[in-house]
C-alpha cells in the first residue's frame, strides 16, 4: 500500500511430491486434463479490474505472468519470471536510496498470439493496471508503492490527470529494461510485484479496442462501473503456460489449453477446466469418481471426502487470510433495497443508517456465538480474531481484546440503541453470503441464532447470492451485512489494515466507515521504520478497531482437496489458488 520497510516472510514447506501415496489402484483417469471443481464463479479475466480469488485462480501466473515470482512455499524469496533476474542492492537492481527498481525484461518470450513480450508491453501493462482504478479494485496496490496515493481521481471522483504524467516519468524503458522509481523506499515493493506485474500485449489490448497508452483517452478508460465494461472481461493474451480457450458464463466452465510456444518446457495438462459446482454432493461424486482431480471444499463438509478411496486431504496448511462478516453503516437504498426491508425501524425493516450505531455493531458483537462458530463451521480450524491482521504476520497483537459471546451485554447494548426504540421495535434485515460457501453459510446462522434468541422481534434473514453479484452489491453499499474473506496481496500488516479500517479501504469504503485517527495511523504505520514503534501504532489501530466494531473477524488455516494421483503440488500461502504449470498426474 504504501512505504514500509518490514517484510515478513511466512514460509510453509509442503512440498507433496514427497506424499506419492497410492490410489489405490485405480488408473489415472484423463491423464493430460487438470479439472477443478470450485463454488464460485469468476468476475472477469481482466488482470486491471480482477480482485477476487476465483477469477486470480485462472488468470494469475496460468494466463498472464509476473516480472517475478515466488521462491517454492516462500512468501519472502522471489525467483526470476518474465525479468531475468531479482533486483537486489547487489546486482545494482535496487538503488542505493531503495527507490528505483530496474528488470530485466526476458527476451524470446511471446504472447499467445505469437507478437514477442517487449519492455513497453511490461510499462503499458504497468500503467494500465494502475489507471483504470475501478471503484473497490486492486489499482491501489501499485499506486501508493509507486506514486503514493490511493486513487486517481479526487473527491468528485474527477480524474487527475497529472497523477498520469508522474507515473510516466517513474517508470521509465529503456532498451529492453524497466525501471521504476518510488516516491520513498518501499520494503515490500517485490511481493507486489511477485502477484501484481501481470503483463499483456499493447498491441493486442489496442487492436481490441482498450486504452491506447496515451493521456488523450485515459478519462474514458478509467473507472469502469461494470467487469462486462472493460475490454478484457472475457478475452485474454498474456505468455503464461496456458492459453484461454473458453470461458462459458452459461456452463459456469472455464477451458485453458497448453501454450505450445511456452518460453520453459510445456505444462505436462494439454488442457486444464475450470468449473463451478455449488452442489456439495455433485463437488463430492466427481472427486470420488476420478472426474475432478481438485475439489474447493469446505470446512463442515471435509469429514465426507475423508477416506475416500484415491483421494488425499491436507490439512492445517498456512493462511494469509482473514474472514469477516461486515457491518455496513450507510447502506444504499436507492431503487430499491430487498435486504433493508421496509427501510425503516418499524419491525419489517431497518433504516440505512441502522448500523451507524455503536450500540447495535456492539450488541452484534456480543450476540455472535464465536465458539460455536469455530466448532460447527470451521471444525476447530480457526480462531477468534481481535482485529484484521492475522496470527503470524508483524503487527498482531496476541494481547488485543475481542468481544465474547454474551447474550446480557447484547441485550443491554440493542435497549440503549436508537434512543431506546429498537429494543420495543424490533428489526429485520439480510446476511448474505455466496452461494455453495457452506461454512460462510453457517457463519451466518450462527449470527442469527445468536441475534433472534435475544428478541423475538428481532430478525436476520440469511440468503446466498452469486459471488459476482456479492461483490457487485457490497461494493454498491447496497448490504447491510455480508459475510466474505481477505486472502493477502503481499505479506504485510498494512494490506489488512487498509482494505478493512482506511476510509478509503476496499471493504471499509462499501461499510462507509471513516475515522479520521484510524486513517493517521494506518498511514503512519506504512512509513515507520522502527518495528517497536510499528508495532505499537498497529496496537493502537488494532484498540480502536475493537472500539469501533466494523467488523466481527476470524482466521483459519487451509485444507487443499485433491486426488491422490496429482503430482508436483506445494504450497504457498501467497497463492490464491494452487500454481498449475509444475503439476502432472500418474498412479
Amino acid at each position: 500500500m504504501s512505504a514500509r520497510h518490514q517484510l515478513v516472510a511466512l514460509t510453509l514447506v509442503v512440498l507433496l511430491t514427497a506424499l506419492v501415496g497410492s490410489a489405490h489402484g485405480q488408473a489415472v483417469r484423463n491423464p493430460d486434463t487438470y479439472v477443478v471443481v470450485r463454488f464460485a464463479d469468476p468476475e472477469t479475466l481482466d488482470p486491471a479490474y480482477a480482485y477476487d480469488t476465483a477469477s486470480s485462480e485462472i488468470i494469475l501466473w496460468h494466463i498472464y505472468e509476473t516480472l517475478i515470482f515466488f521462491n517454492g512455499s516462500s512468501t519472502g524469496l522471489f525467483v526470476p519470471m518474465l525479468a531475468t533476474e531479482v533486483p537486489s542492492a547487489a546486482n545494482g537492481g535496487i538503488s542505493r536510496d531503495g527507490r528505483t527498481y530496474t528488470f530485466k525484461i526476458r527476451e524470446g518470450v511471446r504472447f499467445h498470439d505469437g507478437s514477442p513480450m517487449t519492455a513497453d508491453d511490461v510499462k503499458y501493462s504497468l500503467m494500465r493496471f494502475m489507471f483504470m482504478d475501478r471503484d473497490g479494485g486492486p489499482s491501489a496496490l501499485l499506486l501508493e508503492a509507486i506514486l503514493n496515493v490511493h486513487g486517481t481521481r479526487d473527491e468528485r471522483g474527477t480524474l487527475n490527470m497529472a497523477l498520469f504524467q508522474e507515473a510516466d516519468r517513474a517508470i521509465q524503458v529503456r532498451g529492453n529494461t524497466v525501471s521504476i522509481t518510488l516516491k520513498q523506499p518501499f520494503a515490500p515493493f517485490l511481493s507486489i510485484m511477485a502477484a501484481w506485474s501481470m503483463v499483456q500485449s499493447k498491441r493486442w489490448a489496442v487492436q481490441n479496442g482498450d486504452w491506447d497508452g496515451t493521456a488523450a483517452t485515459l478519462a474514458r478508460f478509467n473507472n469502469p462501473k461494470k467487469p462486462e465494461d472493460t475490454v478484457m472481461f472475457n478475452k485474454a493474451n498474456g505468455t503464461g503456460p496456458f492459453k484461454l480457450v473458453q470461458w462459458d458464463r452459461q456452463t459456469r466452465q472455464t477451458i485453458l489449453e497448453r501454450n505450445e510456444g511456452y518460453w520453459r518446457r510445456p505444462a505436462a495438462f494439454r488442457r486444464v477446466i475450470i468449473r463451478v459446482v455449488e452442489d456439495f454432493g455433485a463437488r463430492r461424486l466427481m472427486l470420488q469418481n476420478g472426474d475432478a482431480d481438485f475439489a474447493e471444499i469446505n470446512r463442515p463438509e471435509i469429514p465426507q471426502v475423508e477416506g475416500l478411496p484415491g483421494v488425499r486431504v491436507i490439512d492445517d496448511l498456512s493462511a494469509l487470510i482473514t474472514d469477516g462478516i461486515f457491518m455496513n453503516m450507510r447502506i444504499d437504498t436507492s431503487g430499491g433495497n430487498p435486504d433493508v426491508g421496509s427501510g425503516r425501524l418499524d419491525g419489517n425493516g431497518i433504516p440505512p443508517d441502522f448500523f451507524a450505531d455503536l450500540n447495535v455493531r456492539r450488541g452484534i458483537a456480543q450476540a455472535f456465538d464465536y465458539n460455536t462458530m469455530i466448532r460447527d463451521c470451521w471444525r476447530g480450524k480457526a480462531s477468534v480474531g481481535n482485529g484484521p491482521i492475522p496470527k503470524g504476520l508483524f503487527g498482531y497483537n496476541p494481547q488485543g481484546k475481542w468481544y465474547a459471546y454474551d447474550p446480557q451485554r447484547a441485550a443491554a447494548a440493542f435497549r440503549e440503541a436508537r434512543g431506546g426504540q429498537l429494543w420495543a421495535t424490533g428489526f429485520r434485515f439480510g446476511l448474505l453470503f455466496n452461494t455453495g460457501n457452506a461454512t460462510r453459510q453457517c457463519m451466518g446462522q450462527v449470527l442469527k441464532a445468536g441475534v433472534e434468541a435475544l428478541n423475538p422481534r428481532f430478525r436476520v434473514d440469511v440468503r446466498s447470492i452469486t459471488f459476482p453479484q456479492l461483490l457487485q452489491l457490497y461494493r454498491e453499499s447496497k448490504l447491510p451485512m455480508w459475510v466474505i474473506g481477505w486472502a493477502a496481496d503481499y505479506p504485510d500488516a498494512d494490506n489488512f489494515v487498509t482494505p478493512f479500517l482506511h476510509s478509503s479501504g476496499t471493504y471499509s469504503k462499501a461499510q462507509g466507515y471513516n475515522n479520521p485517527e484510524m486513517d493517521r495511523l494506518i498511514q503512519q504505520a506504512r512509513f515507520e521504520t522502527d518495528p517497536a514503534k510499528r508495532r505499537a501504532t498497529y496496537a493502537r489501530i488494532q484498540e480502536i478497531a475493537y472500539n469501533d466494531v466494523t467488523t466481527l473477524y476470524s482466521y483459519r488455516v487451509t485444507v487443499r482437496v485433491m486426488r491422490t494421483w496429482v503430482r508436483g503440488w506445494y504450497h504457498n500461502p501467497a497463492f490464491f489458488a494452487p500454481y498449475i504449470y509444475p503439476m502432472s498426474k500418474s498412479p
